[in-house]
């Protein structure tokens, strides 16, 4: 159970309650930290639109390698929500879920092209502290992804460390959209 607890639609106005069905229809259920976010009215909109909105203008890299990138962030950082929604993502968009079991391998596994590997070792580099990113790094992602791709794919992992650790630091666990098994919050 996370450490502040999910709002439940009885609680919210209609602004929340209309962005939890909208959650609900979209992802089965209400993400628990959309949920625990409801409890400040203004975070909760700030956040709804910006993650809407970014959602729409990341076009430039193939959807793979962004949802990869961001699972190996959450994964990284041990954020159980995190790698239970991001492993969903992948899957609704028709990814292939199983080669998740050999990420920390990713270097040597065949099943991960050569862009992968390469926005896998930027998330890994992005999340080391200090951040260990390399000139050498940004040229070969360039090179692959071109400038948006290499501006997009920093965002997102960027991101991705600011969900896992406020995640993290709320004690929010994994909500069981990999498993399909029942959400604690309300699928109403």
């Amino acid at each position: 159970m996370s450490r502040i607890p999910a709002m439940p639609r009885e609680g919210v106005g209609l602004f929340r309650r209309l962005a939890y069905r909208y959650a609900r229809q979209r992802f089965g259920a209400v993400p628990e930290p959309f949920a625990v976010a409801a409890h400040h009215g203004g975070l909760f909109a700030a956040g709804a639109v910006h993650e809407t909105l970014v959602e729409k203008v990341s076009r430039v890299l193939p959807a793979n390698v962004r949802q990869l990138a961001v699972y190996r962030v959450a994964q990284r950082l041990g954020c159980s929500w995190c790698i239970d929604f991001g492993a969903m993502l992948q899957r609704m968009d028709g990814l292939d879920i199983e080669r998740l079991a050999e990420i920390d391998n990713f270097a040597d596994s065949a099943r991960y092209s050569h862009a992968e590997r390469l926005a896998i070792g930027y998330a890994d580099a992005m999340t080391e502290l200090p951040v260990t990113v390399t000139d050498e790094q940004v040229r070969e992602l360039e090179a692959e992804f071109g400038r948006a791709g290499v501006l997009e794919l920093t965002y997102h992992i960027a991101l991705e460390n600011m969900r896992a650790r406020n995640n993290a630091a709320l004690g929010i666990p994994e909500q069981g959209f990999t498993s399909g098994e029942a959400c604690r919050v309300s699928r109403d």
